[in-house]
């Protein structure tokens, strides 16, 4: 199943506001998601002209794929993904209708599984969940500036 996708360009951020959406439904979704997240930061690159790193893409989809994997395992029913530019960063928000909020395990190297929020929130520039009318909203930025100082070099 494709996901619907729109793309809103209302909001200017250096010029030009770029976010696009998608909802998802089943496990099916998570890796269109991630190639969502990766479709969005390659229209960066060639249709937007920004200045992207691969290590910013790679975190990107990395995030992306954490956040809807948890959806998928947790909570029922869709998912909307929106990647917008805001701010010299990418955020990544899922919003999932389970009122449930994320819980952080403490750190175990024994531990199998259950370290997706550690590792997003070890590689976001910001990690912020709220409450929404109905569900919540969970929001992560990973900041382009990785990628000006990889062009310098």
């Amino acid at each position: 199943m494709r996901p619907a996708v729109a793309v809103d360009e209302g909001k200017p951020v250096a010029g030009e506001f770029i976010s696009v959406s998608a909802a998802f439904e089943g496990n099916e979704g998570i890796g269109a998601a991630r190639d969502l997240g990766r479709e969005f930061v390659a229209d960066l690159r060639s249709v937007h002209g920004m200045s992207v790193s691969g290590q910013v893409m790679d975190t990107v989809q990395l995030v992306v794929s954490e956040l809807v994997t948890n959806v998928r395992k947790y909570a029922p029913g869709p998912c909307l993904l929106t990647l917008e530019v805001q701010d010299g960063a990418i955020e990544v928000s899922v919003w999932d209708s389970s009122t449930a909020l994320p819980v952080t395990v403490p750190p175990d190297p024994h531990r199998i599984g259950r370290h997706g929020l550690e590792i997003v929130m070890a590689v976001s520039q910001s990690f912020v969940v709220r409450r929404e009318p109905v569900g919540k909203k969970i929001t992560a930025a990973i900041t382009l500036a990785e990628a000006e100082a990889a062009d310098e070099e």
